[in-house]
């Protein structure tokens, strides 16, 4: 019989807002490169192929790519141009301020490009806490129903959720920040800090910016 506990299954989170713009900028782009290509003359077909092979990349980097996935032993951070791996073991903090970002015991600080801050979101929370502390504070006529219930908008009353209401992106801050307070000393949680290029995107971006670059000096 093994003893070895089976690895745990990712918690993955990306930026919906994120994916939806850059799906329509995917097509907006697709569908003038495309016009331009077949209807163009002269050099004007190279300069949109050229175009495409730059921007297709990029949009791809900073809209569909970036992701965090999260398990028992790991944060792994897919960010525009690298894919970096932190054991829980060399993660020092996660920390929030005008960008969501986790610090590694060396000092190295990445940014988690999939989970951008939102101010709108947290003036939101912002204001529901206000309201449910509203909600807990005893009114007369309520009796026992003062504290800790509200009304429904059907006559009835029901409970106001304990404790402040956070942003989403706090929200799941918070999770990460319980993940490594869990498993930061766990054994399987050591290992060494990696970094890997995303060659894919970077390779055919420059190629594109080249190819922009010989085609406006040949005119």
């Amino acid at each position: 019989m093994s003893s070895a506990t089976p690895e745990s299954r990712d918690r993955i989170y990306r930026s919906p807002m994120a994916l939806i713009g850059g799906f329509l900028l995917l097509v907006i782009i697709g569908w003038l490169g495309f016009d331009a290509v077949v209807s163009g003359s002269g050099n004007t077909p190279w300069f949109a192929l050229a175009t495409l092979l730059l921007l297709v990349p990029l949009v791809i980097a900073f809209t569909l790519r970036p992701a965090v996935f999260a398990n028992h032993d790991r944060l792994r951070i897919r960010n525009p141009f690298r894919v970096i791996v932190l054991p829980w073991g060399e993660v020092e903090m996660l920390r929030s301020g005008f960008s969501n970002e986790v610090l590694a015991k060396s000092g190295t600080k990445y940014q988690l490009w999939a989970i951008p801050v939102s101010l709108r979101g947290r003036k939101k929370a912002a204001r529901q806490t206000a309201r449910q502390e509203s909600g807990r504070r005893p009114s007369r006529g309520l009796g026992l129903f003062g504290g800790g219930m509200q009304m429904d908008g059907l006559g009835g009353r029901t409970p106001v959720p304990e404790g402040p209401t956070r942003a989403e992106t706090d929200q799941i801050m918070d999770d990460l920040g319980d993940l490594l307070e869990a498993r930061g000393q766990a054994k399987a949680s050591q290992g060494e800090v990696s970094v890997r290029w995303a060659y894919e995107i970077v390779g055919p971006a420059v190629a594109g910016a080249v190819l922009l670059l010989i085609l406006a000096a040949v005119g």
